[in-house]
């Protein structure tokens, strides 16, 4: 579930605490959107993330191993309450650490990390710089922010399924595949 859970913050951008709290009833797998209440949403507004094959296939698998909890992660011990939000903190941790222990190169990194990488490498990819914050759910500000209402579903949901298929190429291709 850890697995899972670390690769839906890759490919849908969330913020940690957006995927930890997320319950089953935001999801609809008839839509292929989840959709994040305001209450829960830093700037509380609510916040739509159009799912790609991927993360229908990640969503389905976990629903499974939760076992009729009402939370998408649910915790360890306890399906009663969401997993920890320091879990995925210690497990990208670990995960360095292993890496200074084979004497690979790979920097110092966190859960939130994973937000910055999508937005470079989607705007190097030559995306839109609208849907990558939409996706990322910044708000705009000023006047633009006022009138700019737009939800960009379709260019987004387009985006975050080349960018599911970006990271299925770069993670087959390797040299551990």
């Amino acid at each position: 579930m850890i697995r899972l859970g670390l690769r839906l913050l890759l490919l849908t951008m969330v913020r940690k605490s957006e995927l930890i709290e997320a319950t089953w009833d935001e999801v609809s797998f008839t839509d292929a959107v989840w959709s994040i209440p305001a209450a829960r949403m830093k700037r509380r507004n609510p916040h739509n993330v159009y799912l790609s094959a991927q993360v229908l296939d990640i969503f389905t698998a976990l629903q499974v191993c939760a076992g009729g909890s009402r939370w998408v992660l649910p915790g360890r011990y306890d399906t009663e309450i969401c997993m920890s939000k320091a879990t995925f903190n210690q497990v990208t941790k670990l995960i360095w650490t292993a890496a200074q222990a084979d004497k690979k190169h790979l920097p110092q990194f966190s859960p939130h990390d994973f937000r910055r990488t999508a937005s470079t490498l989607l705007h190097e990819a030559g995306y839109n710089s609208d849907w990558i914050e939409k996706c990322l759910a910044h708000e705009q500000k000023g006047v633009r922010g006022i009138y700019n209402r737009a939800e960009y579903a379709e260019g987004r949901r387009s985006m975050l399924q080349d960018w599911a298929n970006m990271i299925d190429g770069w993670t087959k291709e390797g040299p551990s595949a």
